[in-house]
């Protein structure tokens, strides 16, 4: 069935524009833009050389006027281009969030008195639940609240939530019992208890992280303000220095005149890291918004920069690194017995098996028999049963049984029979080479083995292969016994594995890793995972999974895919990247701006510094300008880079540094030297020559 993804939302839509702009002029509130020092401090610089541009205008210097009046306008340009990266960042946000609302309308609910089917129910509204509650919810009704099912099972629609059209079962006593507010019940009934109280669910939360609104700063950012505020800190005692410096030098030769303060602005906010403050915000804003793309809800900001940083992930093995579903792949006699008779057994017993073990055995049979197979009529089955581990069917007076060999020995014996001496050696060969031996016995007799067959994701050794090459270790969990979990590793390329794997044995390895210093992600549906969810630095719940599960977790898949933890892993490395990146390009480009204002703005106090105008720019006024408009413009232009972010390259960390100083380091030193030297020649032929 095709999947219903969320409406594209791109990020240069004339509408997101057009609130960006507005959202844009709002952020030049001083007690807004606070919150970004460097731009606070830009904006600082913007008031003073437009008050200083209107007491120019009595004044007959034309050319000084227009001169702090271009410089006023683009300081201005600088700030509103800062906040319009992160007003079209915030706004993707809030798009997604208003189709969210949609699920969110007060529905009516059947609060129940006692858990039964058949207890008396009041009708109230959803908003007047209250945790522990219980409802009843009928085919065709909305789910009311987050809960867990308690009794029944239903087929429910989750499209408003999960934007996935199929519908999916939520049933009583497992792993997939969670329901979300907001969803739809299509089939049968279910009695649902109330996990969440009003505005503290699920939907709440999503709509508050895509929104931004509880988005608070990771550490790496708050590590990147520091260094922003340091470096921006000694700019401005430098800045402030020249002043007293020049004036001091002009009276004493007698030559120049001191540094004027529209100048000064100008080289303070050239020489500030502008660009990577203006960026940053958008950077992490968008990062959430790429992981949303992608069904995944990041419950908090620390959670995807630790995705980043990510060296050990534990990965299930069924349904991650497999399929999850096993596939007959031979039948295998024992000494003395022939194939056709354990594919007849095997057929006997597998006939009503609706499992997709059952059903692959039996499709097995028909491709090697040629012809379509059928089961005798008057056959009885046998289902499974956690206590004897076999199932089967009883046919003309016959039993016919399959499953675990110990099991099925024990069948066997207790009928009068033996095994024969090659069975053991034939179930061992089957477990080493990866696979789950299925014995298959007649009455007293055992004819062989079938060769059940985990099969790996398409890929899936390819993306372990990237993944070690950054440096991140996979550990494959599994309950299969160590036999079996070696020949899979092997075959899928993990770099180890936790055989017959409980919840206290997870644990135990996710916290041996972390006191090694390593930074651990994993996944997991159960309740039975929810200790080592919340112990590992990343946690990537099911949304099919229970509440404990998803209430221990940081991020929420609604996909319901253990593989998305690669994908998550790869958005938090590409959000590191790009501020990495954009720091780099950030800092390298100051460099052409200290050859063009820094000769600019003191040459007329020191003569000797115009030899560092190795750009040629035609006056001190249009150096300094071209530098400004640079400065400005540099920010719009790296606004689609800063939300789709630099792309996740496989590559070992000393790789990737010489990658980044080269195509950013590089880069930012030659792209302001040609950018600086084309806006010189444009406005070399405006600005008044005694600008």
């Amino acid at each position: 069935m095709a999947r219903k993804r969320y409406p594209g939302i791109a990020a240069f839509e004339p509408e997101l524009i057009r609130g960006a702009l507005i959202g844009a002029v709002l952020k030049l509130d001083p007690r807004s833009l606070v919150r970004n020092p460097v731009m606070f401090l830009v904006e600082i610089g913007g008031i003073i050389t437009t008050l200083i541009t209107f007491a120019g205008l009595a004044s007959p210097a034309a050319g000084d006027v227009f001169f702090s009046g271009m410089v006023s306008l683009w300081l201005w340009l600088t700030v509103l281009f800062a906040n319009v990266a992160e007003s079209l960042s915030e706004g993707r946000g809030k798009a997604r969030a208003a189709s969210l609302r949609e699920s969110r309308a007060a529905v009516p609910a059947h609060r129940l008195r006692e858990e039964a089917f058949g207890a008396q129910a009041d009708e109230v509204a959803s908003s007047d639940l209250r945790q522990g509650d219980l409802v009843l919810v009928r085919e065709g009704e909305i789910v009311p609240g987050d809960g867990e099912v308690v009794k029944g099972a239903a087929l429910v629609n989750e499209a408003a939530i999960t934007g996935e059209s199929a519908p999916v079962v939520r049933e009583a006593g497992g792993d997939r019992s969670a329901v979300t507010g907001g969803t739809t019940v299509i089939a049968n009934e279910i009695i649902v208890r109330i996990t969440a109280e009003p505005g503290q669910t699920f939907l709440d939360r999503m709509i508050a992280m895509v929104e931004g609104a509880e988005r608070r700063k990771t550490p790496n950012e708050i590590a990147l303000d520091i260094l922003l505020l340091s470096l921006t800190a000694v700019f401005l005692l430098a800045v402030g220095n020249i002043y007293p410096a020049s004036a001091y030098s002009a009276a004493a030769s007698g030559t120049g005149a001191p540094v004027g303060p529209v100048v000064l602005v100008a080289l303070f906010v050239c020489l500030a890291p502008t660009t990577i403050a203006a960026l940053l915000p958008a950077i992490g804003i968008a990062g959430m918004d790429r992981l949303f793309q992608r069904n995944v809800v990041a419950l908090s900001g620390r959670a995807i920069e630790a995705a980043g940083d990510v060296n050990v992930l534990l990965l299930d093995k069924t349904g991650t690194i497999t399929l999850g579903n096993r596939q007959a792949a031979e039948f295998v006699p024992v000494e003395g017995q022939s194939r056709a008779d354990l594919m007849e057994a095997a057929l006997l017993s597998s006939a009503a098996d609706e499992t997709p073990e059952g059903r692959s055995i039996v499709a097995l049979i028909r491709e090697k028999a040629g012809a379509d197979v059928t089961c005798p009529p008057g056959a009885k089955f046998i289902p499974f049963s956690a206590v004897t581990r076999v199932s089967g069917a009883e046919c003309h007076g016959t039993t016919y049984l399959k499953g675990a060999a110990d099991a099925v020995v024990k069948a066997v014996r207790e009928h009068g029979g033996t095994p024969p001496p090659d069975l053991a050696a034939k179930v061992t060969g089957i477990a080493s080479a990866g696979g789950t031996p299925l014995v298959v016995a007649r009455g007293p007799t055992i004819l062989g083995v079938i060769y059940l067959k985990d099969i790996l994701k398409t890929g899936i050794r390819e993306r372990f292969s990237d993944l070690r090459r950054i440096g991140i270790r996979t550990v494959m969990i599994t309950g299969d016994n160590p036999l079996t979990a070696a020949a899979i590793a092997a075959e899928a390329g993990v770099d180890d594995y936790l055989a017959e794997a409980k919840p206290d044995d997870k644990l135990r390895l996710i916290r041996g890793y972390q006191n090694e210093g390593y930074m651990v992600a994993m996944t997991g549906d159960g309740t039975n995972d929810a200790p080592a969810l919340a112990q590992a630095d990343v946690a990537v719940a099911m949304n099919s999974g229970t509440q404990p599960a998803r209430e221990a977790a940081n991020i929420i898949d609604l996909d319901s895919d253990p593989t998305k933890l690669l994908d998550i892993v790869e958005v938090g490395k590409e959000i590191l990247m790009t501020r990495g990146a954009l720091t780099t390009f950030s800092i390298a480009n100051d460099v052409a701006k200290y050859f063009a204002i820094i000769p600019a703005a003191l040459a007329g106090v020191y003569p000797r510094l115009a030899v560092l105008n190795i750009m040629g720019l035609a006056t001190p006024g249009s150096a300094i300008l071209s530098a400004v408009i640079f400065n400005a413009l540099v920010i719009p232009l790296l606004i689609p880079l800063a939300l789709a972010g630099v792309r996740f390259r496989p590559m070992p960390a000393s790789q990737l540094f010489v990658y980044n100083l080269i195509i950013f380091g590089l880069g930012g030193v030659v792209v302001p030297f040609i950018g600086i030297k084309v806006i010189d020649l444009v406005i070399s032929g405006i600005l008044p020559a005694g600008g």
